[in-house]
């Protein structure tokens, strides 16, 4: 399996949930028919607009679309930025990772 860090986790103004590997492209992720696709421009993975999910469900299903499909594992590191994301969620998105916070 590979990994790789997340350079971004964000919201962006169409209010989809984004997340910016560090290294990895994606661009079959749709393959994984998990409601999960690739932004070549942005280079970032990208959720629906959340109807039925919440941003942290979808945060995961991402997560897991990477590993299935491309055996790739992404990680939050110190450096992960987070854009348009409040504290409470990402006070979620890093306890489902499994960091303290």
């Amino acid at each position: 399996m590979e990994n790789d860090n997340i350079a971004i986790i964000g919201i962006d103004e169409s209010k989809r949930l984004y997340v910016t590997p560090m290294r990895e492209e994606f661009p079959y992720i749709y393959r994984a028919a998990m409601q999960v696709n690739w932004d070549d421009n942005g280079k970032c993975l990208y959720s629906p607009v959340p109807s039925e999910w919440t941003y942290l469900q979808w945060f995961q299903q991402i997560i897991a679309a990477a590993n299935s499909e491309y055996g790739v594992s992404l990680a939050i590191s110190h450096g992960t930025q987070w854009e348009s994301i409040d504290n409470d969620l990402k006070h979620q998105i890093l306890t489902a990772m499994g960091y303290k916070t």
